[in-house]
């Protein structure tokens, strides 16, 4: 990156990243599901979240240490797990676990994975791994074993994926995956390969991979397979997050799947408040779908959540500049978010999740869009 034209904000580098990567790859990034409306939404109902700063605070030594499934982190974020990184930079996902091994969070490996987990674990950070429920289940269950064997953290099991939302750019593009771009952690099909009239050769990829008979007894499958932490991700209903604590899990993360499965899912940061009612500590509670800022963190934090994972934006700086791209996104983020903590009067953590918060009707109910987001629409690619 020219340092003279350093971005400054994960705006500036979605913008960078829209103009140098290939259409249909920008596409299968920043795109959602259907009409894109929760993908939007995620946005608008962030923007709608406003601080109440408390005042005469020492902040002088502001910290945003915290811990995540018992361990310390630096910042009170994990990476989203996100597909087939290789499409946007040829290190892909050992680039992004090598920049967040140096920012202190932890990395969460897909099983989409297009690097294997061996070489992710090799960064030498702390790993989490995604895991999707097979049509195989022993191959499932040996992906578990793999995870541990090879010094996972957790094991995040998704699941709001019974099968691969309508994503209409990748169906209008037709999408499939290069040659060289493979699921690395699976034995699979050229399906994702193999450009049809059909629409998206990934969606038609994970419909033959992928298990819709996804239950509760998988988690106790999960429990008796390792002695890993385990991470249900996908819930926004409040009673699935009751059931996810009658089960044991650790955590739970709210989430809309970014905004690429059920088209008009509530945003999960309106749905976090009423899950932190409900959960009452029973778990630690992360949130993801559309954050952006360290003012994004602070205010899923003041809401209640022990964290948040960030997905677009890395990708956006490993396509941008590799490595330190995606490493130059998570210093942004903890440098907005120390300053958001302070200027709220926050000293640490805690504080930050005592801050109390309002809604402003009118941000979500027509108010326009900031110049940043209109200037991304004209130039034909959306910020959400």
């Amino acid at each position: 990156m020219d340092r003279n034209a350093d971005p400054v904000t994960a705006d500036d580098f979605a913008r960078a990243a829209a103009g140098i990567l290939p259409a249909e790859i920008w596409d299968f990034i920043a795109g959602g599901s259907g009409a894109e409306t929760t993908l939007a939404a995620n946005r608008t109902a962030l923007d709608s979240v406003f601080l109440r700063p408390r005042v005469l605070r020492d902040v002088s030594a502001c910290t945003t240490r915290s811990t995540l499934l018992g361990r310390p982190v630096d910042l009170p974020v994990a990476t989203a797990p996100v597909a087939y990184q290789r499409l946007v930079h040829p290190d892909g996902e050992a680039a992004t676990a090598r920049a967040a091994a140096a920012a202190g969070v932890p990395f969460v490996a897909s099983t989409l994975s297009s690097v294997p987990l061996e070489q992710v674990i090799e960064a030498g950070g702390r790993v989490w791994f995604q895991l999707y429920w097979l049509r195989d289940d022993d191959a499932t269950l040996g992906l578990v074993r793999r995870a541990e064997r090879t010094g996972c953290d957790a094991i995040v099991l998704t699941v709001d994926v019974p099968w691969m939302g309508r994503r209409l750019r990748d169906i209008r593009n037709r999408f499939a995956l290069p040659a060289h771009i493979r699921a690395a952690n699976i034995t699979t099909t050229d399906a994702a390969h193999e450009r049809n009239g059909h629409g998206s050769a990934v969606a038609a990829h994970t419909s033959q991979e992928f298990t819709p008979a996804l239950t509760w007894s998988v988690v106790d499958r999960i429990r008796q397979a390792t002695r890993l932490p385990l991470v249900l991700k996908g819930l926004l209903a409040p009673e699935d997050a009751v059931q996810a604590i009658e089960y044991g899990v650790d955590a739970i993360v709210v989430s809309n799947h970014g905004g690429r499965q059920l088209d008009g899912a509530v945003p999960s940061i309106d749905a976090l408040p009423e899950i932190v009612d409900v959960v009452r500590g029973g778990c630690e509670i992360l949130l993801d779908s559309g954050i952006r800022t360290g003012t994004d963190v602070l205010r899923a934090l003041a809401l209640g959540a022990s964290g948040v994972l960030i997905g677009r934006p890395l990708i956006w700086g490993l396509a941008v500049g590799g490595e330190r791209g995606a490493a130059r996104v998570l210093e942004l983020l903890a440098t907005e978010l120390r300053d958001a903590m302070g200027l709220a009067g926050c000293e640490d953590i805690a504080a930050a999740r005592r801050l109390r918060t309002t809604r402003t009707p009118s941000v979500s109910a027509g108010r326009a869009a900031p110049p940043a987001v209109q200037a991304s629409i004209t130039a034909g690619w959306t910020v959400a």
